[in-house]
C-alpha cells in the first residue's frame, strides 16, 4: 500500500503536487470546509487527476491533519492498495429515509470477501441511529463499519458529502475494502463527565425528545444551560446527553443536540432518543477528553497489533472541539502519539461518530473520538 497525505488550503493552494497513483484500486478521501461546496474547483481538480479512482468525503467542522486542526482546507489522503479491491456505493438520504438509504448501502457493498465500510452522510437532515440500524440489518458483524455525519462548523445549516467527483448535500457515501490483506482497526471513546440526577426519557418520537421525568425538555435542558440557554443549539453541544437502557446497563450511547423545537418544547438529536431509556447531562473534562482520545488509539491498536504504519482516519465530534478550544491539537497529537510511528492521520471534526462500541455492529456515537486504521499486510 502506498499512502501519500496533503492539503489544499485558500491562501497557498496544495502544499504538494498530487501523486501518480491513479488507478481503480486507489482510494482518495477528502474531508474539507463547508465552503467547498459554492466553490468546488479544488475538490474538481482532485476528481480529473483520478478519473478511475474511488473519491469519498465530507464537509466538516474543521479538518484534521496529523497533529492540526485546519479550517477553510482540504484534507487529503490518496491511498494505492496492492491487494485491496474497492467499491463505492451513494444514496439520497433524509431523517425519514435514514433507515432505506442505509440499507441500500449496504447491498450494494455487501459482496464475497468484504472486510470493512467507511461511511459518510450528510450529517444535517440524518437520523444517524436509523441508518447505522438500516446497514446493521443487512451486514455480517463481523464487517467492520465506521465512518461519521458531515459537520457545517457550529452553524448546522448545510453539510456535503462527495459523489461524482463534486460534493453535493442530502447524501450518504460509503466505500467497501474486499480482500484478505486488507487490516482495518477501530476504536473510539469519549471522556465526558456525567452530572445531574438520572431521569427517564418519557416522550420521545425517534430522534426526537419531547419530556424527562414527565417534564417538556427543552424547558428542562434551558434550566441547566442557564444563560448559556440563549446560545442553543450549539450551546448544545457543550452539555450532551448519556443514555443506557436501564440503570444497571453499562453499556453507554452518548447523544448530540442538532436542533431544538420552541414550539414542542423538544430537542432534536443526531440520533434516536428510545422513549423508556435513562438520560443524564454530561459536561466537558479538558485532560478527560485528551485522554479518551488516546484510549481510542489504544484500542485501535489492540485490534491490529501487528500494524507498523497505516492511515488513521480520525473522526471527533465537534463538541470536542469547542471545549478544547486552542486545545484541541492536543487530543490529535495523543492519538499519533499511541500509534505507530509512521502513522499518517487525516480527518474531521464531525456531527456523529460511526463504529463499533465495542466488537460486532456498528452504533451511532456523539462526543468520541472515533478512528479507524488502514494498511494492507
Amino acid at each position: 500500500m502506498k499512502l501519500t497525505t496533503f492539503t489544499y488550503q485558500k491562501n497557498s493552494g496544495w502544499s504538494r503536487p498530487f501523486p501518480a497513483a491513479d488507478s481503480d484500486q486507489t482510494l482518495v478521501i477528502i474531508f474539507g470546509s463547508p465552503s467547498f461546496c459554492r466553490q468546488p474547483q479544488p475538490i474538481m481538480a482532485l476528481a480529473a487527476a483520478y478519473p478511475n479512482s474511488h473519491l469519498v468525503g465530507c464537509s466538516t467542522a474543521g479538518e484534521i491533519f496529523d497533529r492540526e486542526v485546519l479550517d477553510d482546507s482540504l484534507a487529503v489522503a490518496v491511498v494505492e492498495f496492492e491487494h485491496t479491491w474497492l467499491r463505492t456505493a451513494i444514496s439520497a438520504i433524509s431523517a425519514a429515509t435514514s433507515y432505506p438509504a442505509g440499507m441500500a448501502l449496504a447491498r450494494k457493498l455487501n459482496q464475497d470477501d468484504l472486510r470493512a465500510i467507511f461511511v459518510l452522510s450528510d450529517g444535517i437532515d440524518v437520523n444517524g441511529s436509523e441508518l447505522v440500524r438500516g446497514l446493521n440489518s443487512v451486514l455480517p458483524a463481523h464487517i467492520v463499519v465506521t465512518g461519521g455525519l458531515a459537520g457545517d462548523g457550529d452553524q448546522f445549516e448545510y453539510a456535503w458529502t462527495i459523489s461524482d467527483g463534486r460534493p453535493h448535500p442530502d447524501q450518504v457515501t460509503a466505500v467497501g475494502l474486499y480482500g484478505d490483506r486488507v487490516q482495518v482497526g477501530h476504536g473510539s471513546k469519549g471522556g465526558w463527565d456525567i452530572f445531574g440526577p438520572e431521569r427517564r426519557v418519557t416522550r420521545s418520537d425517534g430522534h426526537i425528545l419531547y419530556g424527562l421525568d414527565g417534564r417538556p425538555a427543552l424547558q428542562l435542558y434551558k434550566e441547566y444551560l442557564g444563560d448559556m440557554a440563549d446560545g442553543l443549539p450549539a450551546a448544545g453541544l457543550l452539555f450532551p446527553l448519556a443514555l443506557r437502557a436501564a440503570r444497571g446497563d453499562q453499556k453507554q450511547i452518548v447523544r448530540t443536540i442538532l436542533g431544538i423545537d420552541e414550539a414542542g418544547s423538544a430537542l432534536v438529536f443526531a440520533g434516536d432518543i428510545p422513549q423508556g431509556y435513562w438520560a443524564q447531562l454530561m459536561k466537558a473534562n479538558f485532560d478527560r477528553l485528551v485522554d479518551g482520545a488516546h484510549q481510542a488509539a489504544v484500542i485501535t491498536r489492540q485490534n491490529n497489533p501487528d500494524v507498523t504504519a497505516a492511515l488513521c482516519l480520525a473522526v471527533s465530534c465537534v463538541g470536542r472541539r469547542l471545549v478544547l478550544g486552542e486545545r484541541a491539537e492536543e487530543e490529535l497529537e495523543a492519538v499519533l502519539d499511541a500509534l505507530p510511528e509512521n502513522t499518517r492521520q487525516i480527518g474531521l471534526y464531525s456531527y456523529g461518530e460511526i463504529s463499533p462500541f465495542g466488537i460486532g455492529h456498528c452504533d451511532l456515537h456523539n462526543q468520541t473520538m472515533t478512528l479507524t486504521t488502514i494498511t494492507e499486510a
